[in-house]
């Protein structure tokens, strides 16, 4: 069977989805939770002014409206109260501090902090919500949850880091919108917590593997948090976070089946065979990387010999030295950026020239613990300014599944990463609900690219 294809134009649909908000409240730990003040490492600081990480999960889910609110919406309470317990930072706030000379941003949670959290019931098309094929982005802005505004007090900006949404599709599906303030945490860490509030939720037990957050475990001695904050602190920090609304783009999915990836693989070391093995990450990332540039209009660009730029982020808890524990909470990445010619990348070869640069890179730096943080110190130095003018970023990892958070309705159906909507070039990948060993990469293109990228994308796995 040939690769999952969405279909080239959207379907007809309302421009407003129809959504009832229901209930807006507040889910804090149990009361007897202990405070907790944690500052930032230089991992945290890279992220303070990103924009909010804003994700989906939509399941599939056979359930009234009454059986919603009387069953499962006080049993997401609790669970959720429950697993703050354990995850009390999410609770919380970032304090940004008013004096940036004399104190520095940290993550704090007090007693009577607590988590948003709305219900809402929606009206609209589930199936079409969760397909494949081309939709208008902006329907999914009524998913997901906006973070509360900043309130101050006499020393700090008081930031809220996380926010969710529950909304009930009736006789259809449910759908969990979360959005999260990067600095909080990675993938890992987010992740870790939707598994053990759907485990709490489903089960009424407890996570196996509880979060640390320990700060001292990042070491740092180079003071190089200090160096980052230097970098960031006289940034006008944002008290509110707007969605990119109207996005005029268009989301869809793409499959690459395991023996799509696996054709991948083949061909590039048939090119490259030195490479010895190329993970299913690096063709995937070649392969969407080559066919955006070629389905591009920057095709036309004058200089052939102009830099494009592949930017991923890797988790390197054990690459670190000394290791960091798997279960620790908070950042802990490590930006791995592909720079290679235009000419390059769209020619006969440009997948295997992709595939061997990702590949060294990740062998020599990012998989070497005396490596991975050379020159970390210089990261914010503005110097990579000019990569984010032509780069395409990646969010998500298959190695961490989301969709297996199972709140007893089943593995999700499909999770979309609604973020990618508001950068230049963005691409989400997870893992394949539909093709075992597969990988699926969500894009949000205008309409226009994204039909020209459906077709090369196709094409190119035909040949």
């Amino acid at each position: 069977m040939g690769p999952h294809l969405p279909n080239k134009s959207p379907p007809p649909h309302s421009s407003v989805a129809m959504i009832t908000l229901l209930e807006t409240c507040r889910i804090p730990p149990p009361p007897s939770s202990a405070e907790l003040q944690l500052p930032l490492t230089f991992f945290d600081i890279v992220w303070i002014h990103f924009q909010p990480i804003r994700r989906l999960l939509f399941y599939e889910y056979s359930c009234s409206e009454s059986h919603f609110l009387e069953t499962l919406v006080p049993n997401l309470k609790e669970s959720l109260s429950l697993t703050l317990k354990h995850y009390l930072p999410l609770a919380g706030n970032l304090l940004y501090p008013l004096n940036t000379d004399h104190q520095k941003p940290l993550l704090r949670y007090v007693s009577g902090d607590s988590v948003s959290l709305k219900i809402a019931v929606s009206g609209g098309n589930f199936d079409d919500l969760v397909g494949n094929h081309p939709r208008d982005a902006d329907q999914f802005y009524d998913f997901v949850p906006e973070i509360p505004p900043a309130t101050e007090d006499s020393e700090y900006k008081i930031v809220p880091v996380f926010a969710l949404q529950v909304t009930l599709f009736p006789g259809r599906g449910i759908c969990i919108g979360f959005s999260n303030l990067h600095s909080l945490g990675d993938a890992r860490s987010i992740v870790g917590f939707m598994c053990a509030w759907a485990s709490m939720c489903k089960l009424s037990k407890e996570s196996e593997s509880l979060p640390i957050f320990d700060k001292s475990v990042i070491h740092d001695p180079l003071g190089i948090d200090r160096i980052f904050w230097k970098a960031v602190k006289n940034i006008p920090f944002k008290s509110s976070y707007s969605f990119p609304l109207p996005t005029n783009k268009v989301r869809a999915t793409y499959t690459l089946r395991q023996s799509d990836i696996e054709k991948l693989k083949a061909s590039v070391l048939a090119k490259k065979p030195d490479l010895g093995h190329v993970s299913s990450f690096v063709v995937t990332a070649s392969y969407i990387w080559t066919t955006l540039l070629k389905s591009s209009a920057d095709d036309r660009v004058q200089d052939q010999n102009i830099h494009e730029y592949f930017v991923f982020s890797v988790d390197i808890r054990e690459r670190m030295n000394p290791a960091v524990p798997t279960n620790y909470f908070g950042n802990c990445l490590c930006a791995g950026i592909t720079e290679i010619e235009h000419e390059r990348l769209v020619g006969e070869e440009g997948i295997a020239v992709s595939a061997e640069f990702m590949s060294e890179l990740i062998r020599n730096r990012m998989n070497n613990k005396d490596e991975v943080l050379k020159g970390a110190e210089n990261w914010m130095d503005g110097s990579r300014n000019k990569v984010w003018a032509r780069a395409v970023g990646v969010s998500g990892s298959p190695k961490f599944d989301l969709c297996s958070a199972d709140f007893g309705w089943g593995n999700a159906r499909k999770l979309e990463v609604v973020s990618i909507d508001g950068q230049r070039c963005s691409i989400s990948l997870c893992k394949s609900n539909d093709s075992e060993g597969g990988l699926e990469i969500g894009l949000s293109l205008p309409k226009e690219k994204m039909d020209v990228f459906a077709a090369v994308f196709g094409d190119g796995l035909k040949s």
